[in-house]
């Protein structure tokens, strides 16, 4: 089976989610983040964010779209 090459992490995005999470306006906290997200119909609990986060679960095109409406950013800056 073909193993990633991204030292070790399954996403690209998880540490940039973890460092606009945190600069967030009101500094969101994982669950309040899994609220957003869910407001807006995905699907995602608050340990599947601290998952994301630390770079051990995958993030699906429509999750990094949503990540980045609830951010105000364009996907480019989370999988920079």
């Amino acid at each position: 089976m073909f193993k990633n090459k991204n030292g070790g992490s399954n996403n690209l995005s998880g540490e940039n989610i973890r460092r606009l999470r945190l600069a967030y306006p009101t500094k969101l906290s994982q669950k309040a983040l899994a609220d957003k997200l869910q407001l807006i119909g995905i699907d995602v609990d608050k340990n599947a964010i601290q998952r994301i986060e630390c770079g051990k679960r995958f993030v699906t095109d429509i999750e990094l779209a949503a990540f980045a409406d609830v951010f105000a950013v364009d996907v480019s800056e989370l999988i920079r």
